[in-house]
């Protein structure tokens, strides 16, 4: 939490917004403006996806990872830099390993990916230990997150039936990613423009090839992942297009980051919550329509930053607070959901109580 809080301020700042005096994080803001991606990406996601894993295998050992991982983030909050760049590249090889021991356990073409995701974790993070800011270090982030989200979704999905060959032009264009983030270290321009071009395949790719284009139209919670899911995969054809507008000179920097990190990976962190964090934390939620409401600010707040914030700083900043205000919302909404389902249970059982007695 942290780490989200930090990274946010971070990006608040990057945006222009003014910090009230009294914020609680304004000595940080600095720090956490500088290393705004690493603390996104590698102390807040890199640690509960993390967290996910070390339960799902069911070993100590693999809480090392996200112990590393959230240690670094406190240490980029104090400028500890040196310090932190050691413990997120520590972080990246024990979830690699964890991902070995997944591999081993499972041989399956989703638990590969998985493996490379862990992987473009743990390259993203030599880069960053080597030359710390290095903004060759987040297209390595970045696919770390997209081809975890990938292989999440070829399990979901592995039972549907599928043409000949989709499996074969997911590996290649998540190869292609590949490609694309060694490049950009040698040249900007080349490695930019394969990556950006991979982005937007698998937006097509998942737009063709997910369970989601049918599940939208059921009801409750399955409609309810679909929407954040088909959302996002929109979000991922609009970055790659940015991102390789980037590359070639074209103001959409803003665009590409955020499209990517916000309107695709945050839309599956959403789609995705009320059934991980359950299981992860062992709760319990209660779902309703009123998880929509975080859903549809996001994606309105997206727009105003990147479409009306485009030639204004104003209309940008304000979309930032406006994205702050989506996350702060469905944290609100899951915590509220956890709440209502115990007060309703706690109902029924009191009222099984009453008729048995």
């Amino acid at each position: 939490m942290l780490a989200l809080v930090g990274g946010v301020t971070g990006g608040l700042v990057r945006a222009g917004v003014t910090l009230p005096p009294l914020f609680p994080l304004a000595g940080w803001a600095g720090h956490a403006a500088v290393t705004h991606g690493a603390l996104m990406i590698c102390g807040f996601m890199g640690t509960v996806i993390g967290m996910e894993r070390a339960v799902a295998v069911k070993l100590r050992a693999a809480w090392l990872a996200p112990v590393s991982s959230g240690l670094g983030a406190i240490c980029l909050l104090g400028n500890a830099t040196a310090a932190a760049t050691w413990l997120l590249a520590g972080a990246a090889v024990f979830f690699t390993a964890v991902n070995v021991v997944v591999v081993q356990r499972q041989r399956a073409a989703h638990t590969l990916l998985l493996l490379c995701g862990a992987l473009a974790w743990l390259m993203g993070s030599v880069l960053f230990l080597r030359r710390p800011g290095d903004p060759a270090s987040l297209p390595w982030w970045f696919a770390f997150l997209v081809m975890t989200i990938a292989a999440e979704r070829l399990e979901m999905t592995r039972l549907m039936r599928r043409r000949p060959g989709s499996h074969w032009a997911l590996g290649l264009l998540l190869g292609l990613m590949g490609i694309g983030a060694t490049l950009t270290s040698l040249s900007v321009r080349v490695g930019g423009v394969l990556y950006g071009l991979s982005l937007l395949l698998l937006a097509l790719w998942l737009g063709a090839f997910d369970i989601a284009r049918r599940t939208v139209s059921a009801h409750g919670l399955a409609r309810y992942m679909a929407v954040c899911l088909l959302g996002g995969y929109g979000w991922l054809a609009v970055a790659g297009w940015a991102w390789m507008g980037t590359t070639l000179g074209l103001p959409l920097r803003d665009t590409a980051l955020h499209a990517l990190g916000l309107g695709f990976i945050v839309s599956m962190m959403l789609g995705h919550a009320p059934v991980i964090l359950p299981a992860v934390a062992r709760i319990k939620v209660e779902f309703g329509l009123f998880f929509y409401v975080p859903l549809a600010a996001l994606h309105l707040s997206l727009l105003v930053r990147l479409v009306w914030g485009f030639h204004d700083p104003r209309w940008r900043a304000l979309g930032a607070a406006l994205n702050t205000g989506a996350i702060a919302l469905f944290a609100v909404t899951m915590v509220a959901a956890a709440v209502w389902w115990r007060v309703r249970h706690a109902r029924a059982d009191a009222q099984t109580c009453r008729q048995i007695r």
